[in-house]
């Protein structure tokens, strides 16, 4: 799965630059670069969808049988790219009220919008419910949000930030289990002794404002 995003919907983390690129002759590749090569490995079977100039999700299905899931779903303008499975599926649709057919990509979608709407639990009570290997990336293009995350065991990798992280492109990057403390960037080495980005640590000597808890008419994404 890919998502491309402008800066003005997501601004990454400064650590996520790789500063080796700023030294580079080679220009980094545009977004229908990107995305070209994404659909050229993938031809048979892979789409995209663009919204404006604004966000990109592409999708391929996987050519090999495998139990992690590879699932696109739309609902309301809300889309979602999702990889992996939950074992928990049928007892969490059957705690929001959802049918038993509901996959892992519109029950992510549900639960996103319970969230936005009416939702009396910060994002990172929800996430830790989810049990299984999983990233999901969604993208909101009526409210022009994005939320990103990916399961804590790591095993599937979802390649910015680190296991069990999210990021919402209000609140940034954090980690939904220790969801009160700060997230430090561990400079990452390649083999040629060259800085080439930074990997995300839990920082347990640091403390951040935590999303106070509200009724069920509150709008938790205006916090912050």
């Amino acid at each position: 799965m890919l998502g491309i995003f402008k800066q003005k919907l997501v601004n990454a983390p400064k650590e996520l630059n790789s500063p080796a690129s700023l030294n580079s002759c080679i220009k980094p590749k545009l977004s229908h670069e990107i995305l070209k090569d994404f659909m050229s490995c993938n031809s048979s079977n892979a789409f995209s969808m663009c919204f404006g100039n604004d966000a990109l999700l592409a999708y391929s299905t996987s050519y090999k049988p495998s139990i992690n899931h590879r699932l696109f779903s739309g609902l309301d303008n809300i889309y979602c790219v999702f990889l992996g499975g939950l074992h928990n599926l049928s007892m969490l649709n059957k705690q929001y009220g959802l049918s038993k057919g509901t996959n892992e990509a519109m029950f992510i979608i549900e639960a996103y919008r319970t969230l936005r709407d009416r939702g009396p639990y910060p994002a990172d009570q929800v996430l830790k419910e989810l049990e299984g290997s999983f990233a999901f990336v969604i993208y909101d293009n009526k409210d022009g949000t994005v939320f990103v995350a990916s399961g804590s065991n790591g095993h599937i990798e979802l390649y910015w930030g680190i296991a069990g992280c999210m990021f919402h492109s209000e609140h940034g990057l954090m980690n939904f289990e220790h969801p009160t403390q700060k997230m430090k960037a561990m400079p990452r080495i390649d083999s040629e002794g060259v800085m080439c980005g930074a990997n995300f640590n839990v920082d347990s000597q640091s403390k951040i404002q935590v999303m106070p808890r509200v009724g069920s008419e509150a709008n938790w994404a205006t916090w912050g």
